[in-house]
């Protein structure tokens, strides 16, 4: 089972993101902040991240930044409100940008992208 780490801010944004990917068949887990974030990638195995941009404290482009700073590998949705945040150079690291929508169709159709390109690539 794949691991998804959901990085958001918005307690019932991040519940319901998790409760649908669940229902898809992944295992997610939550975090609030960037912080967060990278003390859930320390002790646990994650396969994808799915990162909110506007975060208090760390916002998600300095957590994005660390993320990849300590593993490479992890593959990082950035799923914001805001789509200016496209141009900004270090979202260029991330795997997708995917616009937050009312639904989750879009999102959990990039999950299932980036998860599938990946087993392909590790066969």
């Amino acid at each position: 089972m794949q691991t998804i780490l959901v990085v958001e801010d918005d307690e019932n944004q991040r519940k319901m993101i998790a409760e649908q990917l669940s229902n898809e068949g992944f295992r997610a887990i939550g975090a609030e902040d960037g912080a967060q974030a990278l003390d859930c990638i320390e002790q646990t195995h994650v396969d994808l991240v799915i990162l909110d941009v506007r975060m208090p404290g760390m916002d998600g482009m300095e957590t994005l930044g660390r993320i990849l700073g300590r593993q490479k590998n992890i593959p990082v949705i950035l799923h914001t409100a805001y789509s200016t945040y496209r141009d900004h150079f270090v979202a260029w690291a991330a795997e997708a940008y995917v616009t937050k929508k009312s639904d989750l169709v879009e999102l959990k159709a990039k999950v299932h992208e980036i998860i599938q390109r990946r087993m392909k690539v590790a066969v």
